[in-house]
């Protein structure tokens, strides 16, 4: 067995994070691996393997670059061996990040389990660790993209835990968003699917129903023409763009559009579209004048972002004159259609400074909203007002499972404070384009009551709720991206009074987007998840209750200041409600809120 070389980082460590606690070593270099494509790891006891794996990797790194790799998503497995620091105190484990999700065993002893891409983690290992040869195995799950430990692991003394996780950025303020951003409720349109036409037309008469289920904020996936050249699929991928400026004739014209953006506005609803800056189709005009503005290989050829996204190809933003030509793109669009921001795609691919500059010259123009999806925390400070809460999304399969409790998600969140800068805004969801096309639909996935349910969730917690198109009637189906899938919008069920109930919520307490959260105790199973929110001012208080199990449970809450006052139920149930005694159907929600 190979005993790992510890590589002390203080110096470095203390030179790049002024203020932070210093590591005492680090877990870097050489590890083992072993790809999981049968998913029998665990089964097998991989944990407890004596022998070396023959496949060496890199850590930090993703396993993408082994051969055969570049693909692959599932679970994989890293493996060391390494002689513990001679401490008189308890050291525990730090995770910079992982991809996706991580189990981690020492000594065959399970430290525990982290869910979702990009957060540090820290496990204690007073319950594994031993003297002399210690052997780390870490179980990573990947959903999509790379996948591995792609930052470093530290050993680190366990009393400086808050220390590792509390990011510098934490210290600093969000940038202050309008006011009809942080109260607002997102819904996505795909327009192709929306409906039966598939146009602007069909979207623009039917605002009114989006208007009674509270909706605010009208997301367009991308609206522009779409590349035929290496087109995936009929109808190719709208993330396939060949004119910035035009606009899909599948969809209708540039006054269509128009006359549906001041439709929306007319109803008090905005509209932003998607923005899609980190790649282009390649038969777009762009790659034929300015080839010099794409990403090349050192044979000169152009390139894609990943293997897999083989229908577009990637973009230099080393280049000036490319950030002046998309900024001015940018503007173009609020000035012309005026449109009231962008949902921007793979927005962790684009230099942060980009995005900075766009926003200070978009604001020249108007007030907008700038949604990023990615979860880098510097996003807030200057760029955008949201980014996506991917932790959120990513704990709710595994507690539905029973394979964490419920109570994880809140340390999630919790752990959101140590990160992101004082006021950031994340959207909430349970589903999005993405995830109903590449994994479930919500109703598929987590069931018709637990769709609902997870809405719930992200109608109450901090943040920016997401309604993806057809959730409101439980739709099941996959709308593919290549081709065109409609909504069956005949479906009936308790779904748009359920979410209109949500929206009815939201609107009546738009302080729900940064109040006070409230972990709360109760006496049902660990699948069981409850909190409360409070106002700023004190004055209001909504009190969630969620069952993830699949049985029905009756709980109590335990004695909390929160709890002083008598409730009524204002989603999921009606009258008075009892916080001692709160019965749930499987896999649903109630909220309560104080009365006056």
């Amino acid at each position: 067995m190979k005993t790992h070389v510890l590589v002390s980082l203080t110096a470095l460590f203390l030179s790049g994070c002024a203020g932070k606690p210093a590591p005492i070593s680090t877990l870097t270099g050489p590890w083992t691996f072993r790809v999981d494509s049968m998913k029998v790891g665990v089964a097998e006891g991989w944990m407890n393997d004596p022998n070396d794996w023959p496949t060496a990797v890199h850590v930090p790194g993703a396993w993408d670059t082994l051969p055969g790799l570049a693909l692959y998503d599932g679970p994989g497995w890293y493996r060391t061996s390494f002689v513990p620091p001679d401490l008189a105190e308890p050291w525990s484990l730090y995770f910079e990040g992982v991809d996706d999700d991580a189990t981690v065993w020492l000594n065959g002893i399970e430290l525990g389990a982290h869910v979702g891409y990009a957060d540090p983690f820290v496990f204690d290992t007073r319950t594994a660790a031993r003297d002399g040869d210690n052997l780390l195995v870490v179980r990573i799950v990947d959903h999509a993209g790379p996948g591995g430990l792609y930052k470093p692991v530290h050993i680190i003394r366990t009393k400086d835990r808050e220390g590792f996780l509390r990011s510098p950025l934490a210290q600093k303020q969000a940038r202050r968003s309008e006011p009809w951003v942080t109260t607002s409720v997102i819904y996505e349109v795909y327009v192709r699917s929306f409906s039966p036409e598939g146009t602007f037309k069909g979207l623009e008469a039917r605002l009114g129903e989006l208007k009674d289920l509270g909706v605010t904020v009208l997301w367009l996936m991308p609206i522009h023409p779409i590349g035929e050249l290496n087109r995936k699929g009929t109808l190719g991928s709208p993330y396939a763009i060949r004119d910035f400026y035009g606009v899909n004739p599948e969809f209708g014209t540039g006054d269509d559009f128009r006359s549906l953006v001041k439709a929306a506005h007319a109803l008090e609803m905005r509209v932003i579209i998607d923005l899609v800056a980190n790649h282009t189709a390649w038969d777009n005009q762009m790659l034929v004048e300015h080839p010099d503005w794409y990403t090349q290989n050192d044979e000169g050829g152009i390139v894609a972002p990943n293997p897999d996204w083989t229908d577009v190809a990637d973009l230099n933003y080393d280049r000036h004159e490319l950030r002046k030509y998309m900024i001015a793109m940018m503007r173009h669009w609020v000035q012309e259609y005026d449109i009231d921001g962008y949902r921007c795609d793979v927005a962790e691919l684009v230099p942060t400074e980009f995005w900075e500059t766009a926003r200070r010259e978009l604001e020249k123009v108007k007030p907008v909203m700038m949604l990023s999806e990615g979860t880098l925390p510097e996003h807030h400070v200057r760029a955008f007002d949201l980014t996506y809460s991917w932790n959120v999304y990513d704990m709710l399969g595994p507690i539905f499972a029973g394979e964490v409790p419920a109570n994880r998600l809140l340390e999630s969140i919790e752990r959101e404070s140590y990160r992101f800068p004082k006021g950031s805004l994340r959207m909430r969801f349970n589903t999005n384009h993405d995830k109903n096309a590449w994994d479930l639909p919500a109703t598929t996935k987590f069931g018709p009551d637990g769709a609902l349910m997870t809405q719930a969730l992200a109608f109450m917690l901090p943040g920016v709720p997401l309604i993806f198109n057809g959730e409101e009637v439980g739709n099941t189906k996959r709308l593919d991206l290549f081709e065109k899938v409609g909504i069956d919008w005949s479906a009936s069920g308790p779904a748009r009074a359920f979410m209109t109930s949500l929206g009815r919520m939201r609107r009546d307490n738009p302080w729900l987007a940064t109040g006070a959260l409230h972990p709360l105790k109760h006496d049902g199973p660990r699948g069981v998840l409850a909190f409360g929110r409070r106002s700023d001012d004190g004055e209001q208080t909504l009190l969630g209750v969620y069952n993830f199990t699949s049985d029905p449970v009756t709980v109590g809450l335990e004695p909390d200041p929160l709890l002083e006052g008598s409730f009524v139920s204002v989603v999921g149930g009606s009258g008075t409600a009892d916080p001692d005694q709160i019965t749930l159907p499987a896999r649903s929600a109630a909220i309560l809120k104080r009365q006056p």
